[in-house]
């Protein structure tokens, strides 16, 4: 039996992950404004580009269920510690990158390293304070990862300016040294409960995923009747078929499918994965769109998207406030119908003669409205759950987010190219429009599921802030 935590211990361990979830949360959002920069460095089409997000993208969902249990077998001290030295290697390989496929393939390196911090992270910071501390302390956690997710655009920006794009990959190799370190040093080693790998099941959802997207990828080159493209999606339909039926039968599934018969558990994954796909969408073309037909600098374009990212940091706490007041279904319809109208407000106006001051209005409710629903969503998702499955159900919500990224990503680039093109501000205006017009579209859907949520009465928030919000790409 261990003795309890003393408070220099707690002090460090909320430190520690804090700095780690920090580091993870700026390294996304830094390299939003460097897109245009990479682009150009590796002459490099869009649709390859969008791979830097989506190989981490896809790592990180596929391998973040098993994050935690690899911790719980081996020592979530070591693990964690492990996944921050990862994390740093690759961002060291990204930063040495002489190709474009190095550095696709050393993002998904990163994103794997990820999948070991993140929710180690997170079981350390609760198996280290009590119920009465916990919510506090998560709020800390929380306020330190959002606070990169502001500030992440115009440090990238500056560092892309100054110092060039690789410089925002070198800023990990200080701060993750220093982090590793002291982890192995100042946190005591602790054990889950032993559980089974479902190497199986990963490997399933990431073939299938990754077939999904790569359809969607090739499409406008290939043809969208072509032999590879419809291969592609039957490849990723078999593999999805089969994921559900392995995890029908396996003993220790890594998704537990029996939470799906929940309408609300259902409803809000479902209406997650959609306003995801639209938020890292936009987050990838957005900044491009500031750069290419605005001409703003990279330091510029992270500034100007403050009005969007800020609003993470003030409406997100006051939402997950109020939810146990008004209960979910009002918010989360409410924040979706106001990120439409921000982003399709956007859609209209987009043009290489629009003032930016014009953007500022829609970018505000977008951002708004978004916040006023992750929160909500996150709720739903774990009230509709036993306490026994919330870390389960957690983990399953975080990997629809971030397949939900790697779609969103895809599909916005694939009309983007079907309607514009990277070789003049005109053009590249054309196909962010029509990119805009769909992540509104996705968000219109998302709200429609969101009437599905179950009217009930305000339920209690106790737990929200387990389902703490990542920045977009992480």
């Amino acid at each position: 039996m261990q003795d309890a935590p003393t408070p220099a211990e707690k002090t460090w361990v909320l430190a520690l992950t804090s700095l780690a979830s920090f580091m993870m949360a700026l390294d996304a959002m830094v390299l939003t404004t460097a897109f245009a920069g990479i682009r150009i460095e590796f002459s490099s089409s869009v649709e390859t580009l969008q791979w830097t997000v989506n190989a981490y993208n896809l790592a990180f969902a596929v391998l973040l269920l098993s994050g935690a249990a690899l911790g719980d077998r081996f020592g979530r001290r070591r693990m964690f510690a492990g996944g921050i030295a990862l994390f740093t290697l690759a961002s060291a390989a990204c930063a040495l990158a002489p190709t474009i496929s190095w550095l696709i393939a050393a993002r998904a390196a990163q994103g794997a390293g990820a999948a070991l911090v993140m929710p180690l992270a997170m079981a350390i910071l609760s198996g280290t304070f009590g119920r009465e501390e916990r919510a506090k302390a998560l709020g800390v956690f929380s306020g330190i990862t959002g606070f990169a997710l502001i500030i992440g655009p115009a440090i990238g920006g500056l560092l892309t300016e100054q110092l060039g794009w690789r410089s925002i990959f070198w800023i990990n190799l200080p701060i993750g040294a220093f982090a590793a370190t002291l982890v192995r040093a100042r946190l005591r080693e602790s054990f889950g409960p032993a559980a089974t790998l479902d190497v199986t099941g990963l490997t399933l959802v990431a073939v299938a995923a990754l077939a999904w997207v790569w359809s969607l990828m090739r499409g406008n080159n290939v043809g969208w009747t072509s032999a590879e493209v419809v291969g592609s999606m039957i490849v990723g339909l078999v593999f999805a078929i089969a994921f559900l039926i392995w995890e029908a039968r396996v003993a220790a599934p890594m998704v537990p499918l029996g939470l799906f018969v929940s309408r609300s558990f259902s409803a809000a994954l479902s209406l997650s994965f959609l306003f995801y796909a639209a938020m890292y969408g936009v987050v990838f073309l957005l900044p491009q769109f500031l750069q290419v037909t605005l001409h703003f600098g990279a330091f510029g374009g992270g500034v100007r998207l403050l009005p969007w990212t800020a609003t993470l940091f003030v409406t997100a706490p006051i939402a997950g406030a109020v939810v146990g007041k008004f209960g979910e279904r009002p918010l989360v319809v409410t924040g979706l119908i106001m990120q439409a109208i921000g982003l399709g407000w956007i859609a209209f106006i987009a043009s290489p003669d629009v003032a930016y001051g014009a953007l500022i209005a829609p970018l505000v409710i977008a951002g708004v409205g978004v916040s006023m629903a992750m929160p909500a969503a996150q709720n739903a998702i774990l009230s509709s759950v036993s306490l026994a499955e919330m870390a389960k159900a957690s983990g399953i919500f975080n990997m629809g987010r971030f397949l939900g990224g790697m779609f969103g990503i895809a599909a916005l680039v694939a009309t983007f190219s079907a309607n514009g093109a990277m070789d003049s501000a005109a053009r590249f205006a054309d196909g962010f429009e029509a990119a805009m017009t769909l992540a509104a579209l996705l968000s219109l859907v998302g709200a429609w599921i969101g009437l599905l949520l179950p009217a009930r009465k305000p339920v209690s928030t106790a737990a929200a802030p387990q389902m703490v919000s990542r920045a977009p790409g992480r």
